[in-house]
């Protein structure tokens, strides 16, 4: 199991200091990704920066972790331009990009930004469809129900072709979006609790086989707390997660307003004390 960490990005706010020691420290301890979130306008998203820019920033001061965006929220985004965007972010870290995608729960956020809230669903299906079609193909034709694409091609191409794509959502997955991890994602960020996890992952598994996938090559990955509340019970938590046999765990620093040192020191002592 790939052990990573998110970055705490609304505590430690301006100080890109802190922000670059944090990131070039998960590298040096060994974590194997580094996660940002993603909110662009809302009313309390809290102190947050883009996270496309923000990794590229990152990558800049990185040479080996993967750098994870999640999750975007992509109906409320351009496919092109985003496509654009994350092909480059894969370049500037050769090949270093693994993105998480979502539909997103706020209206307020997609009227911002001039996109229909109500067929997210359907158009982040078909979004993704072209996503890896922009990515691994010289010259695409696209013709779907949202968007039309006629012979066009992004130079350059990404390294990785295409970019991993991951689906985040609720603790408890709608159908239509374990129909969306089955059968169009790499993996998939896992919200629920270890004793609701076999069942929704049976469910995927059944979804990517009737798409012709091969089901074990979707990826899942929890996040840990290892402050705050279940601070106690974090390593037992890790172990558990690592029994049921998941690829990926994100540990988190954030949520007891640490500042940037105290962040560093729990960040270091979660990796000393990794139980596996």
């Amino acid at each position: 199991m790939k052990i990573g960490i998110s970055l705490p990005v609304r505590e430690l706010k301006d100080d890109l200091g802190a922000i670059r020691e944090f990131a070039q420290n998960a590298e040096d301890l060994g974590y194997s990704h580094l996660r940002v979130p993603d909110q662009v306008i809302r009313k309390n998203s809290g102190h947050l920066h883009e996270p496309m820019m923000l990794l590229s920033y990152i990558a800049a001061l990185t040479n080996s972790i993967e750098l994870v965006p999640s999750v975007i929220v992509l109906p409320s985004r351009q496919t092109a331009l985003f496509a654009k965007q994350a092909t480059e972010l894969d370049r500037l870290s050769e090949g270093r990009l693994r993105i998480g995608l979502g539909v997103g729960g706020s209206k307020e956020e997609y009227d911002a930004l001039g996109m229909n809230f109500h067929n997210r669903g359907k158009r982040c299906d078909e979004q993704i469809l072209l996503l890896q079609e922009l990515w691994t193909k010289e010259n695409i034709s696209f013709h779907g129900n949202y968007e039309t694409i006629d012979s066009l091609k992004l130079d350059p191409l990404p390294v990785q072709q295409p970019i991993p794509i991951w689906i985040g959502g609720r603790s408890e997955p709608s159908k239509t979006v374990i129909n969306r991890i089955g059968k169009l994602a790499d993996g998939w960020f896992v919200l629920c609790s270890p004793e609701q996890f076999p069942v929704i992952n049976k469910q995927i598994k059944k979804a990517a086989v009737a798409a012709g996938r091969d089901a074990a090559c979707i990826g899942t990955e929890a996040g840990v707390a290892v402050v705050g509340a279940r601070e106690a019970e974090w390593k037992d938590r890790v172990m558990g997660w690592n029994r049921i046999g998941l690829s990926h765990l994100c540990i988190r620093t954030l949520g007891a307003e640490l500042n940037p040192a105290q962040h560093l020191a729990k960040m270091k002592e979660a990796m000393a004390q990794m139980p596996i």
